[in-house]
C-alpha cells in the first residue's frame, strides 16, 4: 500500500519537490480522526493539516486547516472575496478532487481547485497533508505546497 504513487506524489516526484511520505494505520471512521494520524505519526498535531472542500458563493475552494483547529467559514469566504462558504457535499468533493473523504489532499486533484492555507503552516519547517490515500501523509514544507497549489494563506481557524 505505501509503495504505490497517488496523483499528488507524482506531481511531487514530476517537479522535483522534496518531501516525505509516511503511511499510518487509523480507521477512517474514528472519531478525532486527524488528532489520531498525528499520534501514529509522533507530530504535533498543529504540524497536520486537513483539506476541507468548501462551497465559497457557488464556488469549489479548498481549504488546508491544522486538524487540530476548526475552520471558520467567514474568514475562508473573506480571504478568497467571497461572502458565504459552506463546506461541500461529501460527493460532490470527491468527484472534484478524484480522492475519497479521509484522503483529500489539495495536490494532484482532478479538477485544480483555488485553495487557501491557514497561516499557521509557515510556523513549521514542514507540515504534513494528505498524500491522497488513507493512511498516506506527506511531508513538505509549507512554501512548496502553496507555490504547488497557487494557495493564498489567510488566518482560517477559529477563534
Amino acid at each position: 500500500m505505501a509503495g504505490q504513487g497517488t496523483p499528488a506524489t507524482a506531481l511531487l516526484v514530476k517537479r522535483g519537490v522534496a518531501h516525505r511520505t509516511h503511511p499510518y494505520r487509523v480507521s477512517p471512521d474514528a472519531p478525532n480522526y486527524g488528532a489520531l494520524v498525528a499520534v501514529a505519526l509522533g507530530v504535533a498535531p498543529e504540524r497536520v493539516f486537513k483539506s476541507l472542500v468548501t462551497e465559497v458563493d457557488g464556488a469549489l475552494t479548498v481549504a488546508v486547516v491544522p486538524v487540530t483547529g476548526e475552520l471558520d467559514l467567514k474568514a475562508l469566504a473573506a480571504a478568497v472575496g467571497g461572502k458565504r462558504a459552506a463546506l461541500a457535499d461529501r460527493t460532490v468533493a470527491e468527484r472534484a478532487t478524484g480522492y475519497v473523504r479521509g484522503g483529500i489532499s489539495p495536490l494532484g486533484q482532478r479538477k485544480r481547485l483555488p485553495t487557501v492555507l491557514d497561516d499557521s503552516a509557515s510556523d513549521f519547517p514542514t507540515i504534513y497533508v494528505s498524500a491522497g490515500r488513507r493512511g498516506l501523509q506527506l511531508e513538505l514544507a509549507a512554501a512548496d505546497l502553496v507555490a504547488l497549489t497557487d494557495a493564498r494563506t489567510a488566518p482560517l481557524q477559529a477563534r
